[in-house]
């Protein structure tokens, strides 16, 4: 029987809300196991509100110590994962979550203005960072180990379509394993055959390239890595792609760097911080190693100031020459016509590929028929709930406590949060705070 919830006590609550984004989405912020540590450790009242679909069961957090809801309207700070409903903010409340809101994304502002009118508080994981910038609360190393698994699934199903039966058949989109220790299983066994028995002729040699070197791309990186790989420059692609006498066994692997992938417009040495602080000034020389790569996984961060990887205009012209030895671009960063500009949508777990067309510059879903196969599902590390849930609380943790305590009411100056918790801190009773006052250009847009 669950507890009665007896709320005439002047603890201060603090809520675990159910997601409701979308329908695969069933991760949680805190698991039972940090749940029983605030509650025995800490001294803290939880609440957690039901839900029939996360992948913790309410009874687990019961048995952790949290009392469960319908709703959280006794809890003054709420902790959740993806965007939250406008009907759900409350006033004076201090909402920590991923809000989407800081590249001014047109489609969470009426929501953020929402919360100002309400006076709330909100906590961004994004920009929870340490003095040098860094990211300490995130999914991504569970986005980029989601996003290598399908993009392998998606690679058998691609090699089935082009008359080869891979054992890349046997590996299942990453949703559908019941953990991650499960997933890498299947592609270690896949990796020791190949090992063992080589891959075909014709698709040697078989190069996998990764743009990007932060956690997203870490983790897809320690999937490809259960594979017999071996890993060559961007430099080395352009002279290894010619040679006949390669390795069957091997699969080479190449990690792309920013010097790799841009120039400067007026034939000036790249310069990193330059091209961070004026990116106008680059354009894209991945052309150049395109038509040489197998699959391509693609986990850099982008926005509109930055030029693209691949365009539209070049994979007509790819096209133009026959089917490319590029097969499969898993797009675990997924912006809408942004660094991939192929990638029209994101896609959603249960219909995660689709087949872009050159030639109409149109998708159509699914894995069949002539084009580009692309892998862009725009949550990955929901399909590893468990696993994700359990590393993003395992950093999160540590913090909920100081939140809890924190007196909100006080100035923005002298509240007493955490030095990272305070960097992530978009609004402040309902005002955007220093280092976010931009964002108002975009509100009412």
């Amino acid at each position: 029987m669950r507890p009665i919830l007896n709320f005439n006590s002047m603890s201060k609550f603090i809520g675990i809300r159910h997601e409701d984004k979308y329908v695969s989405e069933r991760r949680s912020p805190l698991t039972p196991k940090h749940v029983q540590r605030l509650v025995k450790q800490k001294m803290l009242d939880i609440i957690v509100q039901s839900s029939d679909r996360r992948i913790f069961l309410d009874e687990e957090y019961i048995e952790a110590g949290a009392k469960i809801a319908k709703d959280l309207k006794k809890c003054s700070v709420i902790f959740g994962v993806k965007e939250i409903p406008i009907s759900f903010f409350e006033p004076g409340k201090t909402y920590v979550f991923f809000a989407h809101v800081i590249k001014g994304q047109k489609k969470n502002m009426p929501m953020l203005q929402r919360m100002m009118e309400l006076k709330c508080n909100l906590i961004e994981y994004e920009k929870v960072v340490d003095e040098q910038g860094k990211r300490l609360i995130f999914f991504g190393k569970y986005a980029g180990l989601a996003g290598m698994i399908n993009s392998f699934w998606a690679l058998g199903l691609r090699m089935k379509d082009y008359g080869y039966i891979s054992r890349l058949l046997k590996i299942k989109q990453a949703h559908k394993y019941h953990s991650l220790k499960e997933a890498k299983e299947d592609v270690s066994a896949i990796g020791q055959r190949i090992a063992e028995e080589g891959i075909p002729h014709d698709l040697r040699p078989f190069i996998i390239g990764f743009t990007g070197y932060g956690n997203v791309s870490q983790g897809a990186q320690e999937i490809c890595g259960l594979l017999p790989i071996k890993e060559i420059s961007a430099e080395k692609l352009l002279t290894i792609r010619n040679r006949k006498n390669v390795p069957d066994n091997i699969i080479y692997k190449v990690v792309f760097h920013e010097e790799d992938l841009y120039e400067h417009n007026d034939g000036l040495p790249f310069d990193l911080h330059d091209y961070y602080t004026n990116p106008q000034n680059y354009h894209s020389m991945f052309e150049k190693y395109a038509p040489h790569l197998s699959m391509l996984i693609n986990c850099l961060y982008w926005d509109k100031r930055f030029p693209r990887l691949l365009t539209k205009e070049y994979l007509k012209k790819l096209y133009a020459k026959g089917r490319p030895k590029l097969t499969v671009i898993g797009d675990i960063s997924c912006d809408v016509e942004g660094s991939i500009e192929c990638t029209l949508k994101p896609t959603e777990i249960e219909d995660p590929l689709f087949i872009y067309d050159p030639v109409t510059e149109q998708i159509r879903m699914g894995h069949e028929g002539e084009g580009m196969l692309v892998m862009a599902v725009d949550i990955l590390p929901a399909e590893l709930p468990r696993d994700a849930s359990s590393g993003f609380g395992d950093v999160l943790v540590s913090f909920v406590k100081p939140i809890a305590d924190a007196d909100f009411d006080e100035p923005f100056e002298d509240l007493d949060l955490p030095k990272a918790i305070k960097k992530g801190l978009i609004l402040h009773r309902g005002e955007l705070t220093p280092d976010f006052k931009y964002i108002e250009e975009f509100l009412g847009q």
